[in-house]
């Protein structure tokens, strides 16, 4: 147990993320623990895939790649590492990083921690009477079309205290929560209970804003032009402290920024509301505030825990058949009648089992295009059928290649880049819950001993999500139309089927603008796509920042959905770009600039 606050370093936001991740983090300031997270939603799905063709490497195999090069640096320093790398093998990465170490001379101790995967057990819970329910439907998994590929239950944090605690150098994961790789080193930094809620909750937040990498320090963030050192913005830093505050910081020698803004950012990035649940402690964000605390330097306050709900989510992904997916242009004028022929002739003749045939213009040409590039349009063509055959007949690239001759003008594709006709799975995605006690969460230390994770023995139900009463239309006074973008920052993300974006500003008096203005039928105006939705708006005057979400903008989840933007992160910078009326006592320069870029 330490009074200090714990260092917590990011080094992976993604899979995917920069490959040099640990070498930076490690020639940086001193952190106590690294952490990587590697799992999404949509790279579960993925990686899904890759592991029923191979069971044994269904975890992150680079992760080993990173990590060789300085077991002898982590072992020297005693600088701890944690990682969610693990997958759906996490003990086949335990074993390859134990011969690693072995081979290394470097004495690392290393753990895992297992129980998420509860595949093989779906027919026995719902035999049991656990329905599996969908989180936003309510509907029973037994009513699903797909066939359960892998299901893997969120575990929280204390699999990773115990691990820790225990010796452990190297603690691999699966599916816990993104956040729990903070949480848990945390609670065993300072020896917190697992009734600790408002420390743990401190915790929990301080994960989700470092747990995507440089998302904190300006990364993917509106304001990325005033951003220093944005070709390489380092990885962020979490001081986690023993009331659970935190303060959000940077690598000093690399690039980006840590500001209350890109802070923002990742606050309201893929939540549901101010109620952020975990396995551990349900979170209030009703009050965080941040506050500057020297040069890249953010605190976070205010947060506060209460028991966590009874159940955890469960990722349940399931096969729903092939795809296949080009990308042709059409170019100049008439591109609307152009993309119309070009849909009917692919539909002509079409294979029977093909289920849907998109073809969907990215963009508009400028008008009086000064090169031929402005005066061009992408189109994404896409074709799914519930099995390989009907899309190896419909053959994509032949059928595309033969329309140069017969078709519109000014059509063709990237001749860099090949035509396919290989069809890929689709994989779709089911959030499940079930309740904790069913999960047997354990932890295997080095020496192979095991160690079980009780549940929390107080849960409490999670309620709706605080209910905000829509804002009275704007006064405006003398105003102008402009983007939105000209004063308000956006941040959006993904949840199951669902988008999410938070829409912030950075000055106090300009709050009352924002949050008038963005009504929920406001936003179902800027936002044409969201006619038939179900929109849920919240607001958080401590960050300026309204907030909501978008429920079944990605149809049934990323992995599956038709989108060209699947897992919706430019749905902010597309809201930004609407144009709304300011006041123009709030326009830089008379509406010259955008201050928000």
């Amino acid at each position: 147990m330490s009074e200090r606050a714990i260092r917590i370093g990011g080094f992976s936001g993604y899979l995917g993320d920069r490959f040099t991740g640990v070498a930076e983090v490690l020639a940086g300031d001193p952190v106590d623990v690294l952490i990587g997270d590697y799992l999404a939603e949509i790279t579960l799905a993925a990686l899904s895939v890759r592991y029923r063709r191979d069971p044994a490497h269904g975890y992150v195999e680079h992760f080993l790649d990173q990590l060789r090069p300085h077991l002898g640096v982590l072992a020297e320093r005693g600088a701890k590492v944690v990682t969610n790398a693990g997958g759906f093998h996490p003990a086949g990465l335990a074993a390859a990083l134990r011969e690693l170490i072995a081979a290394d001379g470097a004495g690392l101790r290393v753990a895992h921690v297992a129980g998420d995967d509860v595949l093989g057990r779906l027919l026995e819970l719902q035999r049991a009477g656990h329905r599996l329910e969908h989180l936003d439907t309510g509907r029973d998994l037994a009513g699903w079309a797909a066939t359960p590929m892998a299901a893997n239950a969120y575990l929280g944090g204390w699999g990773i205290a115990e691990a820790l605690a225990a010796g452990a150098d190297v603690v691999v994961c699966g599916r816990v929560t993104d956040a729990s790789l903070t949480a848990g080193p945390a609670a065993w930094w300072h020896g917190w209970g697992r009734e600790d809620w408002d420390e743990l909750a401190g915790a929990v937040l301080a994960g989700h804003v470092i747990e995507c990498g440089a998302h904190a320090t300006g990364g993917n963030f509106s304001g990325f032009t005033r951003i220093p050192g944005m070709a390489v913005p380092g990885f962020p830093i979490a001081e986690v402290a023993a009331d659970g505050s935190s303060t959000i910081t940077k690598h000093a020698r690399d690039g980006g920024a840590v500001t209350t803004d890109t802070v923002t950012a990742q606050l309201v990035y893929e939540i549901q509301g101010p109620t952020y649940l975990n396995p551990d402690v349900t979170t209030h964000l009703d009050a965080v505030a941040l506050a500057p605390d020297g040069p890249d330097r953010v605190r976070i306050t205010g947060a506060t825990g209460s028991p966590p709900p009874p159940t955890t989510k469960v990722a349940v992904f399931g096969g729903i058949g092939y795809q296949v997916v080009n990308t042709a242009f059409v170019t100049g004028l008439d591109v609307a009648a152009k993309v119309e022929l070009l849909r009917t002739q692919l539909a002509r003749d079409l294979p029977e089992g093909i289920t849907e045939l998109d073809v969907t213009p990215l963009g508009t040409p400028a008008a009086d295009p000064a090169t031929q590039w402005a005066a061009t349009v992408p189109v994404r063509v896409m074709a799914t059928a519930a099995e390989r055959e009907p899309l190896e007949r419909f053959d994509a690239a032949a059928r595309l290649g033969s329309l140069y001759l017969q078709g519109l003008p000014g059509f063709f594709h990237d001749g860099a880049a090949r035509l396919t006709s290989t069809p890929r799975p689709r994989i779709d995605h089911w959030p499940a819950l079930l309740p904790m006690s069913e999960v047997p969460h354990r932890v295997v230390l080095a020496d192979g001993s095991e160690v079980d994770v009780a549940p929390p023995v107080r849960t409490e139900a999670a309620g709706a999500q605080p209910v905000h009463p829509e804002p009275a239309a704007p006064e405006l006074g003398e105003a102008r139309s402009a983007p939105l973008g000209t004063l308000a920052h956006a941040r959006s993300g993904d949840k199951g089927g669902n988008s999410n974006v938070g829409v912030w500003v950075a000055e106090d008096r300009a709050w009352p603008w924002l949050r008038d203005t963005l009504s929920t039928a406001a936003l179902r105006e800027l936002l044409p796509e969201c006619a038939g939705l179900d929109v849920v708006r919240h607001e958080f005057p401590e960050l300026r920042a309204v907030h909501f979400v978008l429920r079944g903008l990605l149809g049934t989840g990323g992995s599956s959905n038709l989108r060209v933007d699947q897992v919706g992160k430019a749905v902010g910078e597309y809201l930004r770009a609407k144009h709304v009326l300011i006041p123009v006592e709030l326009l830089p320069d008379g509406g010259g600039n955008h201050v928000a870029d």
